[in-house]
């Protein structure tokens, strides 16, 4: 008989969501599973971290002059390059899987592709637009608004991937991140996630009024909804997750996000 494999800390929780959704230097110590349940719980602090990062980096462009565009655009591309753009390639991979019209075995051979098709292209172009156009809206209101937009999106996306993760959801393939994460999160624990991404928008928007907080955590469950419909059809064409899918989840949670705080 094998030991059980030893407690997951918070330690391990961190390192796991750090290490496997950022490029942060962060040593992964655990590949199993206690350890993803933990990273993906975790999942949403690395998403403000990112969030964070890109925010604060259209900001300092804004204080030297360099407008609400190249802010925009700042804040847009940070977090391609802190996920080493694994999110935007799955988003691209996703898209061409679905749009090729296939049976799942064939539209996943399409999406392991390193080439990326015109549905992807497409997709690609107009989310990166659509995400500067928002947050070039936000930096003209003040780099303040810039950032917590992109705070907000942040944290919103991994949140997605968290929810992703709940037990139920099954993986597409037998192996890859998707299947070493699907189904980990129990679903109280996914619920509980939940409810604190949300607490945590809607107090980082308080600092600009009662609408302002109401907005950020419309924007959070707005982007949950969305990638709960995207996760579903995904579900029902490739019969479950993979890396691919969650990358696609987190850029359309990211995106839904930052048209919500668009409004009004």
């Amino acid at each position: 008989m094998t030991d059980a494999p030893p407690p997951t800390t918070p330690a391990d929780a961190l390192r796991f969501a750090f290490g496997t959704l950022t490029v942060l230097p962060v040593r992964l110590t655990r590949w199993d599973r206690a350890a993803a349940r933990g990273g993906m719980l975790a999942a949403p602090l690395a998403g403000l971290a990112v969030g964070a990062a890109a925010g604060a980096a259209g900001w300092l462009l804004l204080l030297l002059g360099a407008g609400a565009w190249p802010a925009a655009v700042a804040a847009t591309a940070l977090p391609a390059v802190l996920t080493r753009g694994l999110h935007l390639d799955g988003l691209a991979d996703v898209a061409d899987g679905l749009g090729s019209g296939r049976p799942a075995e064939d539209a996943l051979r399409i999406m392991k592709r390193s080439d990326i098709g015109p549905f992807g292209v497409v997709t690609l172009v107009l989310v990166l637009l659509g995400q500067a156009a928002v947050l070039a809206g936000q930096y003209a209101a003040g780099g303040a608004r810039g950032l917590l937009a992109a705070l907000v999106a942040g944290l919103a996306a991994r949140c997605a991937l968290t929810l992703a993760a709940r037990a139920g959801v099954p993986a597409a393939r037998p192996e890859g991140l998707g299947a070493a994460v699907a189904g980990a999160v129990p679903v109280r624990a996914a619920a509980a996630v939940l409810t604190a991404a949300v607490c945590a928008a809607a107090a980082a928007g308080a600092a600009y009024g009662p609408y302002a907080a109401a907005r950020a955590a419309a924007a959070v469950l707005a982007a949950l909804a969305a990638g709960e419909l995207l996760l579903r059809h995904c579900r029902r064409r490739f019969g479950g997750v993979t890396g691919d899918v969650f990358g696609a989840l987190a850029e359309t949670a990211a995106t839904t996000a930052l048209l919500v705080t668009a409004l009004g």
